[in-house]
């Protein structure tokens, strides 16, 4: 963190916010070192119990990771759904305004999966998913005195789309970067860790695998790409492959 020659102005200009910030890498290297044993190095239970540990601590990507592992019994059968436990977690990480979690948490709610379904009460929160989405992009564009825009043109990001705006790429966390790469490094796109049978999520900013043959949800449209979550399917669909 600091050399010896400069510890002592370093603990000189030690602060609070000092303090936050070496916390908040401590969690987020919790997290990602728990996806990474999760998925990468399939010790499945240390991986869990480092993410739920980061998640007791209201980190939302890791309540709502557990929510994915939930809804879809990663690593077990598929007798080991707990689509109760998945919706509560996801419900946790969108109260703390989660992005991915708003949109799963939405569509989870108008179609009555894993919760009593609430047509009304579901698009409200895809609604919250979008308008997360674009503040940081309206803030961009405010600073550079450019507005948004409307048109078909290519590299929509997100859901943005909905608000007729074209805008770039969300940003993704490091770890589903992390992840991409190491399943992702073959050329064929057979992945380099995974088993044989198992698949991506074909949504280009998750990275997350299978851990056992056909066990995320297949496209309706075309039987060929496969999503983790609703939420990775719907934001897939707006980015690319409903031009597919």
């Amino acid at each position: 963190m600091c050399s010896s020659n400069g510890s002592a102005s370093c603990s000189k200009n030690w602060s609070e916010s000092a303090h936050s910030f070496l916390k908040l890498c401590v969690i987020e290297a919790s997290y990602s070192l728990g996806m990474i044993r999760f998925y990468c190095l399939q010790n499945r239970g240390s991986g869990a119990s480092l993410m739920a540990k980061v998640a007791l601590k209201q980190h939302a990507p890791a309540l709502y990771s557990l929510s994915v592992i939930q809804f879809n019994g990663s690593g077990g059968s598929k007798g080991n759904k707990n689509l109760r436990a998945g919706v509560a977690l996801c419900a946790r990480a969108a109260y703390l305004g989660h992005v991915d979690a708003l949109r799963e948490f939405g569509h989870c709610l108008q179609d009555g999966y894993g919760v009593r379904q609430n047509i009304a009460e579901g698009p409200r929160f895809l609604v919250q998913a979008n308008t997360r989405e674009l503040e940081p992009v309206l803030r961009f564009q405010n600073n550079n005195n450019n507005p948004c825009f409307t048109g078909s043109g290519g590299g929509g990001g997100g859901l943005l789309s909905d608000f007729g705006c074209n805008v770039p790429e969300i940003d993704v966390h490091p770890v589903n970067l992390f992840l991409k790469e190491w399943f992702g490094s073959k050329s064929d796109g057979s992945g380099s860790g995974l088993g044989q049978g198992l698949r991506l999520c074909s949504h280009t900013g998750c990275g997350r695998p299978e851990t056992r043959p056909h066990e995320y949800r297949r496209c309706s449209v075309c039987g060929f790409v496969n999503y983790c979550s609703r939420g990775c399917q719907a934001l897939d669909w707006k980015l690319r492959h409903k031009m597919e």
